[in-house]
């Protein structure tokens, strides 16, 4: 069984809802992980699930929890294959990390204050507003009007040819 099919299955029950007292431990655990990294400025990441579950204090089964949180933002392997032999070798983009942890609201996370070591209180600013206006979308062509001359070139009322439909 992989890693992230054990975390899975403690982590959820049957139902598939959180198993709130296996995530409030992980969740405590992880923010440590995500502060020591930063803190330490850790860039790149190399071993196996056993090996980074003891130097980051945290249990193989959490390991796969952790690499399914980050893997969008570094190079892994396949999440759902990991395993705890698996070898493991990842370097972190903090910037990339940073908008990742704000695409998933994860505010205990991007406002850790080991993130003021590494960028500045407007860098921060900067990468949060950079990610929450990557998902706006913006229109730029006006909204047809019912007087105005039907798109379709007919000549026609836009109410009275492809606005009548």
């Amino acid at each position: 069984m992989t890693l992230y099919e054990s975390w899975k299955r403690i982590a959820f029950d049957q139902q598939g809802n959180a198993n709130k007292h296996v995530w409030d431990e992980y969740l405590a655990k992880e923010k440590l992980v995500y502060a020591n990294l930063i803190k330490t400025k850790t860039s790149h990441i190399e071993g196996t699930p056993t090996e980074l579950a003891e130097k980051f204090n945290l249990t193989t089964t959490q390991m796969g929890a952790f690499f399914h949180g980050i893997h969008e933002c570094v190079t892994i392997p396949e999440v759902e294959e990991i395993e705890e032999d698996t070898a493991i070798s990842f370097d972190i983009d903090f910037e990339k990390l940073y908008k990742q942890m704000v695409e998933y609201k994860a505010e205990e996370l991007y406002n850790l204050p080991e993130w003021d070591t590494m960028y500045t209180k407007d860098e921060q600013k900067q990468f949060y507003v950079e990610q929450k206006r990557s998902h706006t979308v913006v229109r730029n062509d006006s909204k047809v009007g019912r007087n105005d001359p039907c798109t379709c070139g007919s000549g026609k009322k836009f109410k009275k040819c492809c606005g009548a439909i």
